[in-house]
């Protein structure tokens, strides 16, 4: 500023006191507001710029000149404090917004929610029997006397048609008993009476009996297969269930034990074991020398065809049937069935199932 204050002590005192205003600017607001009024198009170094058409030519030179110094000197000083402000307004701000990382992470939705047992066991369920070639059935859950019991072969005053078994609704005008499915096996009925043979399906859905303890409920959840094709016989009812076995329990081998049993839906019938372990404090599946029922089955009673709209001495297949909360118990250690309808959330917590892990046979159906 020597150069400037020899030639005018009027700019060397106008630098000093812009310089120092400057400097006392306390935010990126004041500060521009400075540079306004000093260097603007009405600033007063801009003001002074305009006295340069009024001068001689030689003054007009070293007026310029210094107007400028000052114009130079005081732009450095903004741009650094500039600078210096905005820093401090950083560090201002990632102290306010500074997140504490030793507290614990909320879990989103997805990690915190839970698909419960049952609705992953169906998918289970699916995956399997897509693979080998089913497709999923549907039906509704109040049912009509004749598809629940009297197309299926039971004959009249079978004790499943009794009010201490079956859920009845009020008698209609034509004395018609509505009811609530016991089993999902009306809607092997509906299928066969709305589509023709070959027919390859699994029926899942929730069915209703009127018994409750630890191992039972009123309302629970059940699995029903069916074929029907020219030649399907008892081997390929076997196939089909080792390997739905092997794949759901996810074991190596299996070995099941068919016994001899009766439904009136099918003929022959039999109940399926299936090698077990109980011997530790877990149920092993496929080892040890203890055996567990878990299904029945059979080849499709002609009765039950031809009331289908079937003619079984063309075709023929076979059923079978399962509780899915019984088998979901078994796989994933669940003591009592009473707690799969409680709505306790820690239950689901534990037992329960990431939204993100989904079953293929690929990756294995537990995850």
């Amino acid at each position: 500023m020597d150069a400037v204050a020899d030639k005018s002590p009027d700019l060397n005192a106008l630098a000093k006191r812009l310089l120092a205003s400057v400097e006392a600017a306390a935010d990126l607001g004041a500060l521009e507001a400075l540079r306004v009024s000093a260097l603007g198009k009405k600033g007063e170094v801009s003001e002074l710029m305009k006295q340069l058409g009024t001068m001689p030519p030689e003054a007009r030179k070293s007026f310029g000149a210094a107007v400028n110094a000052v114009k130079d000197q005081v732009a450095a000083a903004l741009e650094t404090r500039k600078a210096g402000l905005e820093a401090a307004a950083l560090a201002e701000k990632l102290v306010a917004d500074r997140a504490d990382i030793t507290l614990p992470v909320r879990p989103n939705p997805a990690a915190e929610g839970r698909i419960h047992p049952i609705s992953r066991v169906l998918e289970e369920l699916m995956v399997i029997f897509a693979d080998m070639g089913f497709s999923v059935a549907e039906g509704p859950d109040i049912e009509t006397d004749d598809y629940n019991f009297t197309r299926l072969n039971f004959p009249p005053g079978h004790p499943a048609r009794e009010a201490h078994d079956t859920f009845f609704f009020a008698p209609k005008e034509n004395g018609e008993r509505p009811l609530l499915r016991t089993h999902t096996s009306p809607v092997q009925v509906r299928t066969m009476l709305e589509h023709k043979p070959p027919l390859r399906i699994i029926a899942p859905g929730r069915v209703y009996r009127m018994d409750s303890d630890q191992t039972h409920t009123p309302m629970f959840h059940q699995v029903e297969g069916l074929v029907i094709d020219r030649d399907t016989h008892m081997g390929h009812l076997k196939w089909v269930l080792e390997e739905f076995c092997k794949a759901f329990f996810e074991v190596d081998n299996v070995k099941m034990r068919f016994r001899m049993s009766h439904f009136p839906f099918t003929e022959p019938s039999a109940e399926v074991d299936i090698q077990c372990d109980r011997s530790g404090p877990e149920l092993k599946i496929g080892e040890g020398s203890d055996w567990l029922e878990i299904l029945g089955c059979g080849m499709v009673h002609p009765n039950v065809l031809k009331a289908c709209g079937i003619d079984p001495e063309e075709w023929q297949g076979f059923a079978f049937g399962m509780g899915i909360d019984r088998i979901a118990m078994l796989k994933y250690g669940m003591p009592d069935l009473r707690a799969f309808f409680s709505g306790d959330l820690r239950w689901l917590k534990h037992y329960g199932f990431s939204p993100l892990a989904i079953p293929s046979l690929a990756g294995g159906l537990s995850g």
